[in-house]
């Protein structure tokens, strides 16, 4: 069998999903607005509990009415099971939002076609009132560790025309219209809502509910749950049933979750294309609709992620007559095959993606549309730990205070991060620089660790600067204050740029001491923050130190001295509040 029929045969199969012929429901309703995303892939499996902050931080991107994370690449014990089993079987995550029907979904959905089934109920705080602003109680959430039946499997290769063919994507593909009938069944878009699957990939666990990203790590105690890729969504009220957990961010295709801030026009035109090929969106949002695009292009017509890329979000204009005739001929084909598939509108997607079996990998892929019309911006930081052993992470989110906040918790607990990345820098979206869009990709080496690599869509790697990163204080006394020079805050800014090169961290630290101690003198803090201000912004040689540790140590710098001020006003301050209560 030649893939392009085993290909015909697997979208021919979904035809049974609609047996009826009936369409789904469309939406109607539609209005505008942002999300909160972030997303952060890290070459070792990190905590839930640094997305926090993060998420906090902007909360005035959600409304409460619905959040949600993913994870992939996560550790067999946290879910008590071997790693064979975390790394070959799928994980069934099932929400249950009436007790009553989990019998009859499972006997259905799960004990019929699956064998080998690790059942696991995640655990969550026991009054949902207690988390501030819940407003309705979150689902029960059952996560079933299963593979397919023999005999299931069976009839469904051979009622499908399926006995040749790759077994991993059959399983996946018998997994896949498993969960659809599961949800059709049990989370009808128009009738009662009881059940729906919330994800079901290798390696890859989705948790959402009504209510912010935030609220979904604190109930369902997950703060101490570790994965290599982790994304957060706090959702804006757009398109879709947004007052339900179902129509809450993340979507999944299989082995992908996305959440994605904005919208597009086009949700018809994808539902008629996907539609074409046997798949119905029940969730009436566009968010489930880009995921299965994605899912189709990838996992079905088996496209590579830069082919995938290019269908979603075309280049454009000069860019494409700027691309080799090569990718020309390959794009141009592309965009007239899939055009009806590419989101029009405003929007910016982060997909955690998970690639189980013998060889497994874990991404974080974040993809902008072609205007750019979304807020986005990517960051890494790679440094190494005092064994000398490399240690990398990346980011992906809507601003970079997002990104900021997850170092600085991360910087709290290990002196392997640092509260700044190396480097960060925005997706120039349908172009032939980057094309767009920017793949974090972990290769697991077994214990918890692995390797963190970032490529754009092209596959070009990204690296950071050069520079030993600052890994915190070495025991013993604290560095050797520096005095500093009584002068204006450009002259003490030039008498420490001309030392940096030749100063260690220690050194750094000590004139940092200094500025502080200056600052305890009221007449003085005008120079000492303007010499900080210009440390922190102006670009200078730093010998073999990393430009992103020094900024770091700057920030910490910086607040000390604003408790400084805080704790002795001076007699500027006074002055100046007395003159602004005047001015009232």
């Amino acid at each position: 069998m030649s893939y392009r029929d085993f290909v015909n045969c697997i979208i021919a199969s979904r035809k049974r999903l609609e047996p009826d012929g009936r369409k789904p429901p469309r939406r109607t309703q539609a209005a505008e607005g942002g999300c909160g995303v972030i997303g952060m892939a890290c070459s070792e499996a990190i905590p839930a509990r640094h997305l926090l902050q993060s998420l906090a931080q902007m909360r005035n991107r959600g409304n409460g009415k619905g959040g949600g994370i993913a994870a992939v690449g996560l550790l067999p014990d946290d879910f008590g099971v071997s790693p064979q089993v975390l790394r070959g079987d799928t994980l069934l995550a099932v929400a249950y939002l009436e007790a009553a029907c989990r019998a009859e979904v499972e006997r259905k959905y799960v004990e019929a076609v699956f064998e080998g089934a690790h059942v696991r109920t995640q655990p969550h705080t026991s009054d949902y009132r207690a988390i501030a602003g819940l407003e309705a109680p979150p689902p029960e959430v059952v996560q079933y560790f299963v593979r397919p039946r023999s005999a299931a499997l069976a009839e469904f290769r051979e009622s499908n025309g399926l006995q040749e063919g790759d077994p991993g994507a059959i399983w996946d593909e018998f997994v896949y219209q498993n969960s659809y009938q599961l949800n059709r069944e049990f989370y009808a878009s128009t009738g009662d809502k009881q059940a729906f699957v919330l994800s079901h990939g290798k390696n890859l666990l989705v948790l959402k509910m009504v209510g912010y990203g935030d609220d979904v790590i604190r109930y369902y105690q997950i703060e101490d749950l570790r994965a290599h890729v982790w994304i957060g969504h706090h959702r804006y009220p757009t398109k879709g049933r947004v007052w339900h957990p179902g129509g809450a961010h993340p979507f999944v295709g299989l082995n992908e979750a996305l959440v994605h801030n904005g919208d597009f026009a086009n949700y018809a035109s994808i539902c008629e294309y996907l539609g074409q090929r046997n798949i119905h969106p029940l969730f009436l949002t566009d968010t489930e609709v880009s995921v299965l695009a994605f899912d189709l292009l990838h996992r079905t017509y088996g496209y590579p992620l830069e082919y995938v890329i290019e269908a979603l979000a075309p280049t454009t204009e000069r860019d494409f007559a700027m691309l080799p005739k090569e990718k020309r001929r390959v794009y141009a084909m592309l965009q007239a095959t899939h055009i009806h598939a590419s989101p029009d509108g405003p929007w910016f997607f982060l997909i955690a993606q998970s690639r189980g079996g013998e060889d497994p990998a874990y991404r974080l892929i974040g993809i902008t549309d072609t205007s750019m019309l979304r807020p986005q911006v990517f960051a890494l930081q790679e440094g190494e730990s005092s064994d000398g052993e490399d240690i990398a992470i990346g980011f992906a989110a809507s601003e970079k205070q997002a990104i900021d906040a997850a170092l600085q918790s991360l910087a709290d607990e290990d002196t392997r991060f640092w509260a700044r990345a190396d480097r960060y820098w925005n997706a120039r979206g349908g172009s032939h620089t980057d094309g767009g869009a920017f793949i974090f990709a972990v290769q697991p080496d077994g214990d918890g660790r692995g390797r963190l690599v970032c490529t754009d869509k092209f596959g070009r790697s990204m690296h950071t600067a050069a520079g030993r990163p600052y890994l915190g204080p070495r025991p013993g006394l604290p560095p050797a204050l520096q005095a500093i020079p009584q002068a204006s805050g450009e002259v003490i800014f030039r008498w420490a740029t001309e030392r940096m090169p030749a100063w260690s961290y220690d050194e750094v630290l000590g004139m940092l001491r200094g500025l502080e101690e200056g600052a305890k003198d009221p007449q003085r803090r005008g120079e000492i923050l303007q010499a900080l201000t210009l440390l922190m912004d102006r670009r200078y040689a730093v010998g073999d130190k990393r430009r992103s540790s020094l900024l770091a140590l700057y920030d910490a710098c910086f607040g000390r001295l604003v408790d400084v001020i805080h704790l002795s006003p001076g007699a500027e301050y006074w002055v100046i509040t007395w003159m602004n209560r005047l001015a009232e």
